[in-house]
């Protein structure tokens, strides 16, 4: 896995992490759900390529199909 995408989820994380603060800091716990969801959904569309070339590499690795 390159260190790239460990540096982008954890800048992902952490900005989440701290708008999520000021919302409920500002009582606005329903957007701070929303960003909190809207943050999963970034990392999970960044870590996709990542798993399809794991599963390339395990069918290259035991010769499947």
């Amino acid at each position: 896995m390159e260190l790239d995408l460990l540096f982008r989820i954890a800048a992902v994380g952490i900005i989440v992490a701290v708008l999520n603060l000021i919302l409920k800091k500002t009582d606005h716990d329903e957007q701070a759900v929303m960003l909190t969801v809207a943050g999963l959904i970034i990392v999970l569309m960044m870590i996709i390529p990542a798993i399809e070339e794991l599963f390339e590499t395990i069918r290259n690795v035991f010769g499947l199909w």
